[in-house]
């Protein structure tokens, strides 16, 4: 039988509590301290009074354990019901902070509550103490590694640098990472200009920047000459050897100064070395370099200066390569525009700033002369002008020297012999006077003329073919009729310099009946511009009282029987019965006729539709469709360079042209198809564009909106004084009117809408037998009452003009001005 073992001492359970060798804390689930060892006491120097009861374990933490307490510590207990070697600094009660490290055990009821937490702690200040040992030799040990990555990175770095510039940016942070200089910088050689420039610098503000000659006594430039390293150890070794670093020195703070000249081979192989530039470096306070640092130096200064020759090669063939690539590119971008004007502008925002800071093209090929440039700041005016007009004489370039005042280049724009005008160029500092810079330019220039040129016959070419283009359309509209209106538009194809096909006309064929027409012939050239006025006269002669649109294209298939070059053209034919407000239309092929009446959305009259002229193919029976139309009613007929683009379906350009033509429902006639052009073509586009437009009758009441835009007065006046005319408004009463109505509209922008230049002003006019009424709408804010904010000209004019004049500031700022009429005799 095993007998028991005893120690040979008594064991005492509570003695093993207080005086275990690590505290111990019973603490209840909200962390107040119920019971405390001996051992944590002696360790904090709390008493036990001091803690059981009025502390709580969190409360004995420092601020960012408290944090990690409720944050990790609490949520991982309330999980986990225990958690191990979290690390806490304890607060003793001298303020001394405790590394230790906690476990914690929550012990729950039978219920599944929590009960109470068991928290036993250690001291953690020697592990704390080693670790911070084991942490330091570590940062020795790296810091040691990383001395020797340095030195291999920039060795890495000089390899894989290809530019001078990355070489020198290579370069001019060696010394701090491999020697814990406070600064450096970096000068380079320019043999072309014989000049000494700084490039790059860890703290630009301890150096002398401004560029020097090679020939200058600076330390620098002797250092570059001799190429042999300098170390200044001291202020008073500086005023002795190079006394231009000694203010840079006391200023800094930096006693030691390297300067070390970066050479394409060692420096005792003076028949094959070159000096390209010269590194300066400085230490704080005194610094000795050991020969095996100053070996490193001097190896520094070799790996650089071989690095910078090749990277200068390198620079050479890219720069070359980069001119090479820009020229092309600018050829090509010149060549998409094909104006005389564009094409200039253009140019010149290529060069200006990419190559050049400022860069002007003056073209003495019109009256006034072309002239574009761009950059700044602009040279001398006199001294340019002066040496534009003796280049542009001479045809010869002209390049600045360094003493020249005028710092641009001039060069001859010229092409097939002949000067066209001059460009000229200011080229950044470090590029001007460089030979490969002036070549540049001169094949440049040499470029741009040849383009210009080329842009100026083909305006002259383009000119010739509108010219032709507008003489075949046709001739004045008919007008004088208070019953309709007509307003066409013509817009060529941008880039084309062959007229084209398209074509309307607007004639009457009896003093009661109007006919419109607006066709498309196929191609382009002098045969379908000939075929179109063949067709245009073929359309008059057909057109009479008893045809119809029907039996008129039934003759043009007839017509083009005889005209092959006719065969499917597009047709749209309209006949309006003044007298009657009817309109009859027949389309061959055509887009439909849209039609705006007064109220409504705008239609497509998608009726009479039949293919195009003597087509072999589709429908041919020619049809016609009849239609009463209300006064006020616009009809809009075009051709398909309007609304089709290769970037969008038939269907959208339908549903564009629509919607701007409901927008402008309350717009004047005048330049409402133009304003359609604008917003739906614009000025770069690839096919012509011929639109007529037609206002049937007269509105009984005028509705406009128009912005707070003072250019859209003269439209209104324009609009106002016709609706006058057609209501049968005597001349002076009908001036009146217009007058008042526009010095009212005056007042509603300035100042009505003075902040708002989105602002829009209604104006309303009806007429009875017995007076005219105006009423002119804004929605601004006016400073003040109307009366006193517009009491100049303005209102005086509106008074004098009109028999009763009322404001209204209800809604806005509503003017009501009244006219009595006065029957013209």
């Amino acid at each position: 039988m095993t007998q028991e073992l005893r120690p040979p001492w008594d064991e005492n359970p509570d003695d093993l509590y207080e005086h275990a060798p690590c505290g111990y804390l019973t603490t209840l689930p909200d962390g107040t301290i119920v019971r405390v060892n001996q051992t944590f006491l002696s360790w904090t120097g709390y008493t036990r009074g001091d803690l059981v009861g009025h502390r709580r374990f969190r409360d004995l933490l420092t601020p960012g354990g408290q944090i990690y307490h409720e944050t990790h510590y609490a949520p991982l207990l309330r999980m986990q019901d225990e958690v191990h070697e979290l690390a806490f600094d304890v607060v003793c009660s001298d303020g001394r902070q405790l590394p230790t490290l906690v476990n914690s055990v929550l012990a729950r009821d039978e219920a599944g509550q929590p009960r109470t937490i068991r928290t036993t702690v250690f001291n953690a200040t020697e592990r704390r103490q080693y670790e911070k040992e084991l942490l330091l030799a570590r940062q020795v040990a790296e810091a040691s590694e990383r001395r020797v990555r340095v030195l291999q990175q920039i060795v890495a770095d000089l390899a894989a640098a290809p530019t001078e510039a990355e070489v020198a940016e290579a370069v001019v942070r060696a010394p701090e990472s491999a020697f814990g200089a406070a600064s450096s910088s970096i000068y380079l050689v320019d043999t072309e200009r014989d000049t000494i420039h700084a490039v790059a610098s860890t703290d630009p503000t301890t150096g002398n920047w401004d560029d020097m000659p090679r020939s200058s006594p600076r330390a620098v430039a002797r250092v570059a000459e001799r190429g042999d390293l300098h170390v200044i150890g001291s202020v008073a070794e500086a005023r002795e050897h190079f006394p231009d670093l000694v203010d840079t020195m006391r200023r800094s703070g930096r006693n030691t100064v390297v300067l070390l000249p970066l050479t394409t081979g060692p420096a005792d192989e003076q028949s094959g070395a070159e000096t390209l530039g010269v590194l300066a470096f400085s230490f704080k306070g005194e610094r000795t370099l050991t020969d095996g640092e100053l070996r490193v130096v001097r190896l520094l200064g070799q790996q650089a200066g071989q690095a910078l020759d090749r990277a200068r090669l390198y620079d050479d063939l890219h720069h070359r390569e980069e001119r090479a690539v820009f020229l092309a590119g600018i050829t090509r971008a010149l060549d998409e525009v094909h104006r005389l004007l564009p094409r200039a502008r253009r140019l010149i925002e290529r060069l200006a700033p990419a190559v050049a800071d400022w860069a002007e093209v003056r073209l003495q090929v019109g009256t006034p002369p072309i002239v574009e440039s761009s950059g700044g700041p602009r040279p001398d005016e006199e001294m340019l002008s002066r040496r534009l007009g003796k280049v542009a004489a001479s045809g010869e370039p002209w390049f600045p020297a360094e003493d020249d005042h005028l710092d641009c280049s001039v060069l001859p724009l010229t092409a097939r012999g002949l000067v066209l005008g001059t460009l000229a160029l200011r080229l950044p500092p470090d590029r001007q006077g460089a030979a490969a810079e002036r070549a540049f330019l001169i094949e440049l220039a040499d470029r741009a003329g040849l383009a210009l040129e080329n842009a100026r016959l083909y305006e002259q070419e383009r000119q010739i073919a509108h010219t032709l283009q507008r003489s075949l359309l046709a001739g004045e509209m008919p007008g004088g009729d208070p019953r309709f209106a007509v307003e066409t538009h013509y817009q060529p194809a941008a880039q084309e310099l062959e007229v084209g096909g398209d074509w309307f006309d607007a004639f009457l064929i009896s003093p009661d009946k109007l006919a419109l027409v607006v066709g498309d012939v196929v191609g382009r050239g002098i045969e379908a511009a000939t075929t179109m006025g063949q067709l245009r006269s073929a359309v008059r002669a057909l057109a009479s009282n008893e045809a119809g649109p029907a039996l008129l294209i039934e003759g043009l298939d007839r017509f083009v029987e005889r005209v092959e070059s006719a065969r499917m053209a597009t047709v749209a034919y309209v006949e309006i019965d003044l007298a009657g407000g009817e309109v009859t239309f027949s389309c061959a092929g055509h887009l439909p006729p849209l039609l705006q009446e007064p109220a409504g959305a705008p239609e497509y009259l998608l009726q009479g539709r039949s293919a195009a002229l003597g087509s072999r193919a589709g429908n041919r029976v020619r049809t016609e469709h009849r239609r009463k139309l209300p006064a006020g009613s616009r009809l809009l007929l075009y051709t398909d360079g309007l609304i089709e683009r290769r970037s969008r379906s038939i269907e959208k350009g339908f549903e564009l042209l629509a919607r701007e033509y409901a927008r402008r429902r309350d717009a004047p006639l005048p330049g409402l198809a133009a304003g359609l052009a604008d917003t739906l073509v614009g000025r770069e586009h690839a096919d012509d564009v011929c639109m007529i437009c037609v206002t049937l009758g007269t509105e009984e009441r005028l509705e406009r909106s128009i912005g707070a835009d003072r250019m859209q007065i003269a439209l209104l006046r324009a609009d106002l004084r016709a609706w006058l005319a057609a209501h049968d408004v005597d001349v002076e009463c009908g001036e009146a009117v217009v007058l008042a109505c526009s010095e009212a509209v005056a007042n509603a922008i300035e100042h009505g809408y003075r902040d708002d230049p989105f602002g829009m002003i209604d104006v309303v006019a009806t007429v009875t037998d017995e007076a005219v009424e105006v009423r002119v709408t804004d929605r601004g804010t006016w400073r003040g009452p109307v009366t006193d904010v517009a009491r100049g000209r303005g209102l005086q004019l509106i008074r004098e003009s009109m028999d009763q004049v009322l404001f209204d500031r209800t809604d806005g700022t509503t003017v009501t001005m009244r006219r009595g009429r006065r029957e013209a005799s």
